[in-house]
């Protein structure tokens, strides 16, 4: 039968918390190297933001530190050990503290903060969907398989480019620092999902893996709690990722629904569609005289179910193309 953590490449539990707990061993080297390098993470991530560079938050992804104890707290449920979850959560609930601050005291600085909302950094962590949780997930495996195996251990820092873990924040203390709040939750959502993703994958993989048998845990009763938290939290940013995706579906069929609408006028077109509360917005480029609303209103409202508000800005001109 395949295993995912063969017993020959295994580590074992005092490897794994050697690996995981920051509170044993060398305590205060572990500690000193986790604050520098989640502070440096921090300001490479924010820069990186701010300055829509996604090479610079590659970077800041690859130097994070942030999975150790999130890792910490998977291994703290699979081995029933209360301290260890306690003490993972303290590091991450310390460490979203420090680079959410760093984010919004960076954002201060800016002259004009808005313009940083409209880059594709911010815009690609603000609207997370279901989409980013099946990625979380897969990556929260390969992550809890590469720790816990000896053979597989080059494969973390990709690991650590896909969760994105310290990028949502500092687009959180971002936009909290320039007076969006709405799309500062939006990042936390994909933060948050990807956080839940490592410990269910964790929980799974090291359970699976006989960490449980190896700390005399044998049955799932003790877990049975942070299991039900898990629960809990998962279907929390669940809810908001599931709205997201199906606004997607939805702008992408209004968009198609439009550009019938359109299909007679020349020269108009669909530049873009956008969601707000009950409201779709569609933006359009084109002549003076626009085909009546009421056609459009009836292709949406067959589309959606609560039959939303459709409101058209219409921009009058066209679009040039240089030569």
């Amino acid at each position: 039968m395949l295993k995912i953590v063969p017993d020959g490449q295994r580590r074992t539990l005092t490897q794994l918390d050697e690996r995981l707990d920051l509170s044993v061993g060398d305590r205060d080297a572990k500690r000193s190297a986790f604050w520098v390098m989640l502070t440096l993470s921090a300001v490479i991530a924010v820069a990186g933001v701010v300055g829509d560079s996604t090479a610079t938050v590659i970077g800041a992804m690859i130097v994070a530190p942030l999975s150790t104890p999130i890792l910490g707290v998977g291994l703290g449920i699979t081995t029933g050990r209360g301290h260890l979850i306690r003490h993972s959560l303290f590091y991450v609930v310390a460490g979203i503290v420090l680079v959410v601050v760093l984010g919004v005291v960076f954002a201060q600085l800016l002259p004009n903060p808005t313009n940083v909302l409209s880059n594709s950094q911010v815009l690609g962590r603000t609207s997370p969907t279901l989409m980013d949780l099946a990625a979380a997930l897969a990556t929260g495996l390969v992550g809890a398989i590469a720790i816990a195996r000896k053979d597989v251990g080059d494969v973390l820092p990709g690991v650590a480019i896909a969760i994105s873990l310290v990028p949502p924040l500092a687009v959180v203390g971002v936009c909290l620092g320039s007076g969006a709040p709405s799309l500062a939750a939006g990042a936390f959502v994909l933060f948050a999902s990807n956080v839940v993703a490592m410990v269910i994958t964790a929980t799974a993989v090291f359970v699976a893996a006989g960490y449980a048998r190896e700390a005399g845990i044998v049955a799932g009763s003790r877990r049975g709690r942070a299991y039900a938290v898990l629960a809990v939290v998962l279907f929390a940013v669940t809810v908001p990722m599931v709205v997201n995706s199906l606004s997607s579906v939805w702008s992408r069929q209004i968009a198609t629904a439009a550009e019938q609408w359109l299909a007679d006028t020349p020269g108009a077109e669909v530049t873009d569609v956008t969601w707000q509360g009950g409201t779709a917005t569609v933006t359009v480029l084109g002549p003076a005289t626009l085909p009546p609303l009421d056609g459009l209103e009836e292709s949406v409202h067959a589309l959606i179910p609560w039959d939303p508000d459709v409101q058209v800005v219409h921009t009058v001109g066209t679009r040039l193309v240089g030569k």
